[in-house]
């Protein structure tokens, strides 16, 4: 089906009217008619990705969704991974077409579009792409108001403290022209203290990476009101000292120094790359650099809550156009095998080399993909890899 420029801002337009004045849980029945209407689509679905990131869930009626395709073995699955429209025929002139569904960088699904003919019109697919990421965008915003999509994230039950932990995230993905973040915890479905959190404004962004010491709903708890303080001191204007001097003091006036909280916090100027850091404990930075792998050393102070009053200074480093950051918890580099074989740092530069191809928003998961092939069957931690890739601020 051919369009013209015109012809498809009207298109875009209209779809975009009827996704912002349908209600939270009719999205994808907005989406499905005006299809329908304005390119004769003969199939819309919507499929969401679930949260270990290994496959694809259909949205349908509540409370039931349909069976799940695996990423790495699926159509949909191909352009989710690519994040490039892919079409297949299914015979008959007729093609299924499979659009991401992202949100700055962060991956939530696929639409999928049934399309007469042998092959889908460019022009078409340009429109279509454009209109799944309008679809992205007003998910967002209607997951404060429904479950549906939610519920279609998981193929699996979540644990109460994964929940609690998965609810606290700000997303998995972010991408801007200074740099792209990825992040994946895992047992995503039974994660308990690990946590990550990032902030932008239009010269800094402000990156944490926290590891809360216990179990179950008790970590979880524990790290809630770490990220929850930290998130107030940072809106409060405070430096990045004092941001983690008065998550601290909220920590022990709460625990009084029986639980502790272990944080990386880092600071980035988006003009310059000079980077602020408070190592408060064991999350770990390993650096890319010109095709080498290291361990940033940090100066390590003590994690938030441990002791009264606990006084932080800054460290400064600096990144480059081309540095990819990997931060790891201890459930990665101190991982054992049933062996009692450390993971190790040795093990992570192989594979972060290995993915040095891949984008920001891939890594995380690939790590964690092979780190399962050495942990214990069951994990007995959290694991939890967030990839920074720098690319800096074009000069005027």
């Amino acid at each position: 089906m051919a369009t013209n420029s015109t012809a498809g801002t009207t298109n875009l337009s209209v779809v975009e009217r009827a996704l912002r004045t349908a209600a939270p849980h009719a999205l994808l029945d907005a989406v499905r008619a005006a299809l329908r209407e304005l390119y004769a689509a003969w199939d819309v679905q919507l499929l969401m990705a679930d949260y270990s990131l290994s496959f694809l869930q259909q949205v349908t009626a509540l409370p039931h969704t349909a069976e799940a395709v695996a990423v790495h073995t699926s159509d949909p699955g191909r352009a989710f991974g690519s994040q490039q429209p892919f079409a297949t025929s299914v015979g008959g002139g007729r093609v299924l077409l499979y659009l991401p569904v992202t949100v700055r960088g962060d991956r939530l699904g696929v639409l999928q579009v049934g399309l007469d003919g042998d092959a889908p019109d460019p022009g078409a697919v340009e429109e279509l792409a454009e209109i799944a990421e309008i679809l992205g965008h007003q998910i967002v915003v209607a997951e404060r108001d429904t479950d549906l999509y939610l519920q279609a994230r998981r193929k699996d039950r979540l644990t109460l403290a994964a929940e609690m932990q998965w609810q606290l995230l700000p997303a998995r993905a972010c991408r801007r022209q200074e740099y792209a973040i990825g992040a994946q915890l895992e047992p995503a479905y039974a994660i308990r203290g690990d946590n990550f959190d990032w902030s932008t404004t239009g010269d800094f962004l402000t990156l944490t990476v926290t590891n809360g010491m216990g179990e179950g709903i008790e970590a979880s708890l524990l790290t809630n009101l770490a990220v929850n303080a930290l998130r107030n001191a940072r809106r409060a204007g405070v430096s990045l000292a004092d941001q983690a001097a008065l998550a601290d003091q909220a920590i022990y006036g709460q625990y009084q120094g029986a639980a502790h909280v272990a944080v990386l916090l880092l600071r980035f100027d988006l003009r310059t790359g000079e980077v602020e850091i408070v190592d408060a404990g064991s999350p770990r930075l390993l650096r890319s650099r010109g095709g080498t792998v290291e361990r940033i050393d940090l100066e390590a102070q003590l994690p938030l809550g441990l002791a009264d009053d606990t006084p932080y200074t800054v460290q400064r480093e600096r990144v480059l156009p081309g540095d990819r950051l990997i931060f790891v918890s201890d459930g990665v580099h101190s991982v054992a095998s049933d062996a009692g074989e450390q993971y190790g740092e040795r093990a992570l530069v192989r594979s972060i080399q290995a993915t040095r191809l891949l984008p920001a928003a891939e890594v995380p998961r690939a790590v964690l993909a092979e780190l399962s092939a050495y942990r214990h069957a069951v994990a007995d931690d959290d694991a939890l890899v967030v990839c920074l890739d720098w690319f800096g601020r074009a000069r005027a």
